[in-house]
C-alpha cells in the first residue's frame, strides 16, 4: 500500500514546488472567477461571479454577481466593502494571510509543503488534480482540493471545505499573466455616508 502511495505524494510534492516557483516569479495577473459556496445541511448552492486582480502581494477581488461586493488586500490594510449595505470592513492584512483562506491559496501565499499533506489525484479536464489535507486543521478548513494547469503552473480550480462540510469553490477563466494592474485598484477609501468597522485591533 505504502508503495503505491508514494510515487502520489512524490508527484504531487514536485507539483506543488512548481506551483511555489511559478507565483514568486509571477508579477501579477487578472482573472475571472466563478464561486459556489455550498451548504452541507441544506444542499443549497449559492454562486456568485466576478473579476480578481492579483499584483505579488496586493489582491483585487470584486464579486458582481449576485450582489457589488469589494476585497481589497493592500500592504498593511484590507478592506471588504458591501455597497448595497454601505459598510466597509477592515482588517490587518495579517488577519488575512495568517489562516487557510481562500485569499491565500488564489495569491500563491499558500505554503503548500510546509501546511498540507499533499497527494495527486490524476487528472480532470486537462488539470492536474491535488488533495490536501492540513497538517493542523482549522475550522475553516478541514481538507482542499486544487486544480492546476500544468502548462502554466497556474491554479484553474480550488475548493475549500469546512469543518462542517460547506464547500467553497472558485474556479478560474480568461486568466491573463504579467499584465501591468494600476496602482489605483488596491487602494481603498470608504465612499461618504459608509459605515466603518473597524477590525485591525482583534488579534
Amino acid at each position: 500500500m505504502f508503495a503505491v502511495l508514494a510515487p502520489a505524494f512524490a508527484q504531487a510534492n514536485k507539483i506543488s514546488d512548481a506551483i511555489q516557483k511559478r507565483y514568486d516569479s509571477l508579477s501579477s495577473f487578472q482573472t475571472d472567477f466563478q464561486q459556489e459556496l455550498t451548504n452541507a445541511a441544506s444542499g443549497s448552492v449559492e454562486k456568485r461571479s466576478g473579476k480578481i486582480w492579483f499584483k505579488q502581494s496586493l489582491v483585487r477581488w470584486e464579486t458582481h454577481k449576485p450582489e457589488k461586493e469589494l476585497l481589497v488586500v493592500g500592504q498593511h490594510v484590507v478592506w471588504n466593502y458591501f455597497e448595497a449595505d454601505k459598510v466597509a470592513m477592515k482588517y490587518r492584512t495579517t488577519q488575512v494571510f495568517n489562516s487557510k483562506t481562500m485569499i491565500r491559496f488564489l495569491s500563491g501565499k499558500a505554503n503548500l509543503k510546509e501546511d498540507f499533506k499533499i497527494e495527486e489525484q490524476g487528472t480532470d479536464n486537462g488539470l492536474i488534480k491535488l488533495r490536501l489535507i492540513p497538517k493542523e486543521p482549522e475550522p475553516t478548513m478541514v481538507l482542499a482540493y486544487m486544480w492546476v494547469d500544468p502548462k502554466t503552473n497556474m491554479l484553474g480550480k480550488v475548493l475549500i471545505v469546512d469543518f462542517f462540510g460547506n464547500g467553497n469553490q472558485v474556479t478560474l477563466s480568461n486568466l491573463v499573466l504579467d499584465k501591468k494592474a494600476d496602482a489605483r485598484l488596491f487602494e481603498f477609501t470608504p465612499p461618504s455616508g459608509v459605515q466603518v468597522k473597524d477590525n485591525t485591533k482583534q488579534k
